[in-house]
C-alpha cells in the first residue's frame, strides 16, 4: 500500500514502510505558533501552513537561463520565467542537435524554491547581442552568440572567445561593441537585472498557500585564466540593489572580498531593507585559491558573516573531499567514499595541469578547508571557514532540480542535444561523462517564505543531497530526553541541544556531546521507488594542542556490510537497506580542550549511474566483459561507458547517493549551558527576566570590568535588550565581577555577575525586573539569546515552553 503524501518538497508515494511515526518524528509535533524568531521583512499573507519545528523545503540555488551568455551559446533559450515554471512542475524545451527547441523536459517532483542565479558578468552584451536591429547585431561575437546548429568544437571556440576576457587576470570591463554608437551594454545590463526581479516576482506565492518560493540572486564569476572562484549572490527579498556587480567591476581587489564591499554599499548598508549573502561553489576547481588566509581577525569575521554557506556538490562534481583509488591516497584523507564524482581537474583553464593525488591543493576541498579554519581559530580567535552545506545543479538549461540519474537529458543546453554529447570526451574541456545531474538544498524552515528560507541559510540549517530527496536531521548538545523513537524526539532536541550549522561548548562538562541523527529514505516518485539507505556517517575534524588537524569517518547506524545490491543486467537494485535510521551517538575520542567540528554524512545502497543508465540503453554494457567491443561498434562517444573502479581513480558504473548536513562546530569557551525564565504579567512593565549562562572558557586576558556586557532576546520582535557600559561590572576579587542596581535604572536590570570556576568556565548570572516583555509570544516558540562579553559571545537559538505565566528556556 502507498499513500500521497506532500512534506515540503518531499512529494512522492510513500511505501508504507515508512511508518507515520517516522514522519511525524522527522518533522515533530509540537504545538502550533506562529512566531518565529526572525523578522518579518515583506509585504506578503501568512503562510497557512507554519511549523514551529521547522520542516524540509527542497530547491536549487545555482541556476543558469538563456540570459547567461555561457547558456545562449549552448543553444539555451529557457528564461527565467520558464526556469521558475520549470521548477513549479511545468515542461520547458531543450535544443535539439539543429538548436531547435524541442526536447521536452519536466520534473516528476517540483521544488519549493529556487534561484536564477545567472551570470552578471555580459548581462548587457547578451542584450544588445540579442536584440534585432541593435548597432551591434550584425557584429562577429553576436553572431557567434547567437549561432545554433553547430559541432560541439565550435560551440566551445564561440564560448571561448565570447568569455574569454572574464578570464584574463585583468579582463576589460566590456566588450569592444559596447563602444559602438547607440549601444549601452551598461543601461541593457539593468534591464536584464530588472526582468530577473520580475520573473522572481511573477513566480513567488505571495498568498497563504506559500507553495513556491523564488529567491532573487546572480552568480559573480570570478576566474582568473580559469580557476573557478565564482560565488552566487541570494537575496533576502525583493529589496536588492539597482546594478548587479560582476566581477568586471570589481576585478582590480580580486576575489570576494570586493564583491562584499560593493554588497555593503549597494545593499547591507544602504537603508533600503536589502540583505545578501554569498554562497561559493566549485572549490574543486579552483586551483587552490578559493580559501586563502584571512589577513587577521576582522578579516576573518568578515568572511564568516558574508559567506555562511558552501556548495558542496553540482554538476561539475563534488568537493567535499578527494581520494584516488588507484594510488590509493586521498588528498589529506584515507576516506574512501571521497572516490565520489570527482572531475579530475584541479581547475577548468589550460594554466592549470590536470595533478597527481599527491599534489592536489587541500583548499579545494571543503572539508580539508574546515580543518583550517579550526586551526585558525585558534590563532585570530575567529574562524573565517565557518560553512554550511547547500547543493545545486549548476544548471545552463534553465532545468532547476533536473538531478533524476534515469533520463537524464543533461545540463549544457545544446551540448547535451543527444547522448553522445553527453558522454563525449569533447568540448568544454572536460570528458562530459564526468558531469553528473547535480545536487539540490534542503532547507529547515517554519514556513515557505523568502524570510523563513533565507533565515535558514543565514544561520546554516540547511543540507545537501546530491540531487535524491532524503529527510535527515541532526542535532547535538546535552539533548536530556532525545530518544530515537519517542514523538518528542524533536522537540527535545530544539530545547536541550542545536541543529546543523550551529555550535556547542563542552555541555556534559568533561564528556563527549550527544549527537542526534534521524534519517528517512527518499521515497521516490510515482513509478519510481526511492532507494533504501545504507548507513550513518558522522564526519568529525578536530585541531590537536600542537595545532595539527585531524580528520575520522564514523559509522553511527546502518552498515557497509548489508546484503543490497544492483542486479547488473537490469540495473534494479536487490535487497534491502533500511527506510529510516536513527541513533543518538557520543563521540568515543572527545576532548574538551580540543576545537572540532561534525557532519553527517547518510549513505544510500548502490544504484545505476545516470552514464551507465545511458550507456546500457545504447546496448554498451558497462557491467560486460565485451564492454570495450560494444562501445567501438556504438561509436567513439561511448568508449566512456567502459570506464570502471579498475582503470579509473573515480568514474564507476554504480553510485552511492548522499547527503551531506552542515556541521555543528564545538567551540571549548562555547555556550555549555542556558537557561532563561520570562515571567509575563498581565501588569505593564510588571515583567520579569533570569538569564543564566556558563561559557566553556574564559579566554586569558578578558578583563570583564573593562567591556559592555550585551544582552539581547528575540523572537519575531525585539523582546529584550540592555548594554551594562564598561565599568558597570565591579571586580570583588580576580575572579568574580558584580554590578548591583536596586533602582534597575539600566534596563531593568537589577543585578548582574560573571565569574569564573575553578574548570576555567564564565557563568554569567542576571535578573532584571518591572520589564515590558510583551514583544515575547505567549505560546512555545523559537527565542534567539544574545550575549556578547568582550571576546566572550554567544548566539542561541532555542525553543521556550510556555508553564502558566513563564517562557522557559533550557534545561
Amino acid at each position: 500500500m502507498s499513500v500521497a503524501v506532500r512534506l515540503g518538497g518531499w512529494l512522492g508515494w510513500v511505501s508504507s514502510s515508512i511508518s507515520a511515526a517516522a514522519l511525524c518524528l522527522a518533522v515533530g509535533a509540537a504545538a502550533r505558533a506562529d512566531t518565529p524568531p526572525w523578522q518579518r521583512t515583506e509585504t506578503r499573507a501568512p503562510c497557512a501552513d507554519f511549523d514551529t519545528l521547522r520542516r524540509p523545503l527542497f530547491g536549487d540555488l545555482h541556476v543558469h537561463t538563456s540570459f547567461s551568455q555561457d547558456a545562449y551559446i549552448r543553444a539555451t533559450r529557457v528564461t527565467p520565467q520558464d526556469a521558475y515554471d520549470f521548477a513549479r512542475g511545468q515542461t520547458v524545451m531543450l535544443p535539439d542537435l539543429a538548436g531547435a527547441s524541442t526536447r521536452p523536459v519536466t520534473l516528476a517532483r517540483p521544488l519549493d524554491f529556487t534561484a536564477v542565479t545567472d551570470h552578471a558578468e555580459f548581462f548587457g552584451e547578451v542584450r544588445v547581442c540579442t536584440t534585432p536591429g541593435s548597432p551591434a547585431y550584425g557584429e562577429d561575437l553576436c553572431v557567434r552568440l547567437r549561432e545554433t546548429g553547430i559541432d560541439v568544437d565550435r560551440m566551445s571556440q564561440n564560448n571561448s572567445l565570447f568569455s574569454f576576457p572574464a578570464g584574463l587576470p585583468d579582463p576589460p570591463d566590456s566588450h569592444a561593441f559596447c563602444s559602438l554608437p547607440g549601444v549601452d551594454c551598461d543601461g541593457d545590463a539593468v534591464s536584464l537585472w530588472q526582468e530577473t526581479q520580475a520573473a522572481a516576482e511573477g513566480a513567488y506565492d505571495r498568498s497563504a498557500a506559500c507553495a513556491f518560493t523564488s529567491l532573487i540572486g546572480y552568480e559573480h564569476t570570478a576566474a582568473p585564466l580559469g580557476a573557478h572562484l565564482h560565488r552566487n549572490v541570494i537575496f533576502r527579498n525583493e529589496a536588492v540593489p539597482a546594478f548587479a556587480t560582476s566581477y568586471l567591476e570589481t576585478k582590480q581587489g580580486g576575489a570576494p572580498e570586493p564583491l562584499w564591499s560593493a554588497l555593503e554599499s549597494d545593499c547591507l548598508e544602504a537603508g533600503t531593507g536589502c540583505e545578501a549573502l554569498t554562497i561559493p561553489h566549485n572549490s574543486n576547481l579552483s586551483g587552490g585559491l578559493r580559501w586563502p588566509d584571512p589577513a587577521d581577525a576582522d578579516a576573518a569575521a568578515r568572511r564568516q558573516a558574508r559567506e555562511p554557506l558552501v556548495e558542496i556538490y553540482q554538476h561539475k562534481g563534488a568537493s567535499e573531499c578527494r581520494f584516488d583509488r588507484l594510488a590509493g591516497l586521498g588528498a589529506d584523507t584515507t576516506d574512501e567514499l571521497c572516490t565520489f564524482e570527482q572531475d579530475p581537474r584541479q581547475a577548468q583553464g589550460p594554466v592549470f595541469p590536470r595533478p597527481a593525488i599527491e599534489d592536489y591543493p587541500r583548499r579545494n576541498l571543503v572539508r580539508n578547508t574546515l580543518k583550517d579554519g579550526l586551526a585558525l581559530e585558534d590563532g585570530l580567535g575567529v574562524n573565517p571557514f565557518r560553512l554550511g552545506f547547500v547543493g545545486g545543479t549548476d544548471t545552463h538549461s534553465g532545468t532547476p532540480g533536473a538531478t533524476e540519474e534515469a533520463g537524464w537529458e543533461g545540463h549544457r543546453g545544446g551540448l547535451d542535444a543527444d547522448v553522445e554529447r553527453r558522454l563525449s570526451t569533447v568540448g568544454f574541456g572536460s570528458e562530459q561523462a564526468r558531469f553528473s545531474p547535480g545536487g539540490l538544498t534542503v532547507a529547515w524552515a517554519e514556513e515557505n517564505s523568502r524570510d523563513a528560507l533565507y533565515s535558514a541559510l543565514e544561520r546554516r540549517e540547511t543540507y545537501a543531497t546530491s540531487g535524491t530527496r532524503p529527510v535527515v536531521r541532526f542535532f547535538a548538545g546535552h539533548l536530556g530526553g532525545v530518544v530515537c523513537g519517542r514523538p518528542d524526539f524533536v522537540e527535545n532536541a530544539y530545547r536541550r541541544g542545536t541543529p546543523m550549522g550551529g555550535e556547542i561548548g563542552p555541555v556534559q562538562g568533561g564528556g563527549s556531546p550527544r549527537f542526534a541523527v534521524l534519517a528517512l529514505k527518499d521515497p521516490g516518485s510515482p513509478g519510481r521507488a526511492g532507494t533504501d539507505l545504507q548507513r550513518v556517517q558522522i564526519v568529525k575534524a578536530w585541531v590537536d594542542g600542537a595545532g595539527q588537524t585531524h580528520e575520522r569517518v564514523f559509522d553511527v547506524a546502518g552498515s557497509p556490510d548489508g546484503v543490497a545490491a544492483v542486479d547488473t543486467a537490469t540495473c534494479t537494485p536487490i535487497g534491502l537497506g533500511h527506510s529510516e535510521l536513527c541513533t543518538v551517538w557520543r563521540d568515543p575520542e572527545f576532548d574538551r580542550g580540543q576545537r572540532a567540528l561534525y557532519y553527517a554524512r547518510v549513505v544510500e545502497n548502490p544504484t545505476c549511474r545516470w552514464s551507465t543508465l545511458a550507456c546500457k540503453d545504447a546496448g554498451v554494457d558497462p557491467f560486460s566483459a565485451s564492454c570495450d567491443a560494444q562501445a567501438a561498434s556504438a561509436g567513439p562517444a561511448f568508449a566512456a561507458c567502459c570506464l570502471d573502479e579498475a582503470d579509473d581513480p573515480f568514474m564507476e558504473p554504480l553510485i552511492q547517493e548522499r547527503a551531506w548536513t552542515s556541521p555543528i562546530w564545538y567551540r571549548p569557551e562555547g555556550v555549555a549551558r542556558l537557561g532563561a525564565r520570562l515571567g509575563l504579567r498581565d501588569q505593564s512593565d510588571q515583567d520579569h527576566l533570569r538569564l543564566s549562562l556558563t561559557f566553556g572558557r574564559v579566554p586569558g586576558g578578558l578583563d570583564p570590568a573593562a567591556e559592555d556586557l550585551s544582552v539581547r532576546l528575540a523572537d519575531d520582535d525585539e523582546i529584550y535588550g540592555v548594554t551594562l557600559p564598561a565599568g558597570a561590572l565591579e571586580a570583588r576579587n580576580e575572579r568574580s565581577w558584580v554590578f548591583v542596581d536596586r533602582s534597575g535604572s539600566q534596563g531593568g536590570v537589577r543585578s548582574a555577575r560573571f565569574r569564573i570556576n575553578g574548570r576555567g568556565e564564565g557563568k554569567l548570572d542576571l535578573s532584571a525586573r518591572r520589564l515590558d516583555l510583551s514583544g515575547a509570544d505567549r505560546s512555545d516558540h523559537m527565542i534567539r539569546v544574545e550575549v556578547e562579553l568582550g571576546s566572550l559571545q554567544a548566539d542561541e537559538t532555542r525553543l521556550a515552553k510556555l508553564r502558566g505565566s513563564q517562557l522557559r528556556l533550557g534545561r
